[in-house]
């Protein structure tokens, strides 16, 4: 498992970047790269709610995510969300975020069904096992993907090696304690709503992933 150094400080959730047409935009997505790493942010998530990842494609959120690592070029760690509900979409969005050096991956669980603890860890648990050698976190975000997540499962999660914490978006920022206090020292909790850094942090976070407004 890699250093935990590299999950602290301000994290932007990065936006979706299309051009007039409503395509992609590598260019665009290169361009905000530069500008945040210019504004001295300590990483980048790439996928996640602010990219509007359940609007696009597989191949679009590839391609985004290959503009910006290839823009941050090892200047500073890029995150990657790779859930989709397709599990072997979500497996190959894993695959493809290793493959040029995402540091890590997060996933929302399956979203519409309400499914149990233990479908839901199988689920997690094989999108992890196609990044084996990448750091996974789960991304608890119960007001929209509908199923929160329960420390029992978060306890059942942290068997798998490669689980090493928790992006919390969840509107009890308590809960950050809660997971902080489950995951034991070397585990991560980013905050994830920024209006709510600041009691994060109280709460434990280790650091923010917000939008970029």
């Amino acid at each position: 498992m890699n250093t935990t150094e590299k999950y602290h400080g301000i994290v932007p959730a990065f936006y979706a970047c299309y051009e007039e047409d409503g395509s992609i935009s590598p260019d665009r997505a290169r361009k905000l790269t530069r500008h945040l790493i210019h504004k001295g942010v300590q990483a980048l998530y790439v996928g996640g709610s602010s990219g509007e990842c359940i609007y696009q494609t597989a191949a679009e959120r590839k391609l985004l995510l290959e503009a910006v690592i290839e823009e941050a070029a090892g200047q500073l760690p890029v995150y990657a969300h790779v859930a989709c509900n397709s599990i072997e979409e979500s497996r190959m969005l894993a695959a493809h975020a290793q493959a040029p050096g995402a540091a890590a991956i997060f996933a929302i669980p399956p979203i519409y069904f309400h499914l149990p603890e233990s479908s839901i860890a199988d689920y997690w648990n094989a999108i992890s096992d196609a990044a084996p050698e990448t750091d996974f976190f789960i991304y608890n975000i119960p007001q929209l993907a509908g199923v929160a997540l329960s420390p029992s499962l978060f306890k059942k999660m942290r068997e798998n090696p490669n689980v090493i914490g928790v992006k919390n978006s969840s509107m009890p920022v308590q809960d950050i304690q809660i997971f902080k206090a489950l995951g034991g020292e070397d585990s991560i909790v980013f905050n994830g709503p920024e209006e709510q850094f600041v009691g994060g942090r109280l709460m434990g976070a280790d650091g923010g992933i917000g939008g970029t407004s």
